[in-house]
């Protein structure tokens, strides 16, 4: 056991770690790695049994750290900066061009990384660094260009560009049935994001439910979720119906992965939208321009999905009708 302990860490584990301990939180810290939870769980585990002590202190929504992980985090948060600034180097001297983006967690998942791809194979010589995070990243952080965010016209930075708005819809697995007026909801479980932020009165089920449902109507239970991307997993797995954000599903309602049960009837509209955000420290370069066109290309084609979808839109009365 001695010997075990005294071999070197794994950078993994502690890169792991550190997210954890900065997120407070290992769903969070998981998004941002781009593994899953129980993933990021079993490195912390390895390193808790290398280190022989616990590093967390585990809530049932969230967690802290203990002592130990406390010292841990300040010896290794520093070195895993330089590390990532030696890799960036490395890269930049290899003549490999880069584009920083800052944006939320489930825009990241749901809508910037399945068209990812499209980017690379046009542009295979520039490589995107992503930082996936709730909060508005420093804006003199020299490793980012652009941000991607949701806010309302009034709280946009000055000189964002919108993207596109924002349509919320109810949304289920096409093998959950029994659900054709809006009281049948009583029946279901429904998939609530555990947001406490003032868009969040928009995109609540409560909310919904007071525009379009039977007065005082309860479902069968309610699944709160930190994430918009998770309560879109779990409501392809069946487990309940998400109200999602329709630009951010429209290829899954468009592909059968997901269906409306209320079709265009069940729609509702905020007032926030999505936007580009110019972020005060870049640097105009060819690679960032050819970056920004294709994100604004890619918004256009979400934008004329959103604009046939609202064409199909009735009044509320209609959808009120069939409570």
């Amino acid at each position: 056991m001695n010997n075990i302990r005294q071999r070197p860490l794994a950078v993994g584990p502690l890169r792991a770690f550190e997210a954890v301990a900065r997120r407070l939180g290992f769903s969070a810290a998981a998004e941002e790695l781009h593994l899953t939870q129980p993933a990021v769980s079993r490195q912390i585990r390895a390193l808790e049994d290398e280190l022989g002590a616990a590093l967390f202190l585990r809530g049932t929504r969230h967690v802290e750290l203990t002592n130990a992980g406390a010292a841990l985090l300040r010896a290794v948060a520093p070195l895993l900066d330089r590390l990532d600034a030696s890799v960036r180097q490395i890269r930049t001297a290899r003549g490999r061009r880069q584009v920083g983006v800052t944006t939320f967690a489930s825009f990241a998942s749901l809508w910037l990384l399945p068209r990812l791809q499209a980017f690379q194979q046009e542009h295979p010589d520039i490589d995107i660094r992503i930082s996936a995070q709730d909060a508005f990243a420093d804006p003199d952080d020299a490793d980012i260009d652009i941000g991607l965010r949701y806010a309302h016209p009034d709280d946009a930075p000055p000189g964002s560009v919108p993207l596109f708005g924002e349509v919320l819809t109810p949304v289920a697995s096409p093998a959950l049935r029994g659900i054709a007026r809006p009281a049948d909801l009583a029946r279901h479980t429904l998939l609530e994001e555990d947001d406490h932020r003032p868009s969040a009165e928009y995109l609540s089920w409560r909310h919904w439910l007071r525009l379009n449902a039977p007065p005082k109507l309860e479902p069968r239970g309610w699944i709160y979720l930190n994430f918009t991307y998770q309560q879109i997993q779990a409501a392809l797995a069946g487990q309940g119906l998400a109200l999602a954000r329709l630009a951010l599903v429209h290829e899954s309602l468009e592909r059968g992965e997901l269906v409306e049960p209320f079709g265009a009837a069940g729609r509702v509209t905020s007032p926030y939208a999505y936007w580009l955000v110019r972020w005060p420290a870049r640097r105009e370069r060819p690679e960032l321009d050819a970056f920004e066109a294709w994100l604004l290309a890619q918004a256009a084609v979400t934008n004329r999905a959103l604009a046939d979808q609202s064409a199909e839109m009735v009044a509320p009365t209609a959808l009120n009708s069939r409570r």
